[in-house]
């Protein structure tokens, strides 16, 4: 073979893999996208609230918008037990699960019905944990909660740890309603997914979507 053909099917080949991206990378930010559109709450053992930043101890313009969510679903009477997450970053003071705690109960929920899980960094490491919450209290099902572009992640590694998950989005978070702030989140979740597919999700933080401008 000359080195014309060979420099040509190099180029087709780089050409298909360049189409192939790109197509894969729309397909998952239009599965992002339709997954956040679904609220599916109903009665069911826990309500879960994802963690986001927390500043001195006050969530974050993200984290608010989702623990606001989470305590209308719990006055709602959707679940029997209010679990919340998130641990802290290294000059942090505090954890997300302590904050998102501390609000809640300010917000009207029972101190003994909140469990809780402060050690996980990253969306992975917060779902392993709460597995072991859900088989600890003998609890199935999960009414999740975080933003629209958060919750493909979130149901399938919790589907995938064995858990009955289901979604419920809030539809105030910063993240979802700033366009710019959205496309940033949507790039985020596709490398989020990614990891999570090659087996890095652990080592893939949340902080970029997860804290105020």
């Amino acid at each position: 073979m000359t080195r014309a053909p060979v420099l040509l099917t190099l180029l087709q080949v780089g050409v298909a893999t360049l189409i192939g991206s790109v197509a894969l990378v729309a397909y998952t930010a239009a599965q992002i996208g339709d997954r956040g559109k679904h609220d599916e709450r109903r009665s069911v053992d826990a309500i879960v609230v994802l963690g986001a930043a927390q500043l001195n101890g006050r969530p974050s313009d993200v984290f608010k918008a989702r623990l606001e969510h989470a305590v209308a679903l719990w006055d709602e009477g959707w679940a029997d037990w209010f679990v919340v997450t998130g641990g802290k970053l290294p000059n942090d003071n505090t954890t997300e699960a302590d904050v998102a705690r501390g609000w809640a109960i300010a917000n009207g929920v029972p101190p003994n019905r909140i469990l809780a899980e402060d050690r996980g960094r990253t969306t992975l490491e917060s779902l392993e944990a709460v597995r072991t919450i859900f088989r600890d209290g003998d609890l199935q099902t999960g009414l999740f909660v975080s933003d629209e572009t958060h919750m493909l992640r979130v149901l399938r590694m919790a589907e995938d740890l064995g858990m009955e998950a289901f979604s419920s989005p809030t539809r105030t978070s910063p993240a979802d309603l700033d366009e710019s702030r959205r496309r940033g989140a949507v790039l985020h979740e596709i490398a989020g997914l990614a990891a999570y597919y090659v087996g890095s999700g652990s080592l893939f933080g949340d902080a970029a979507i997860a804290s105020s401008p």
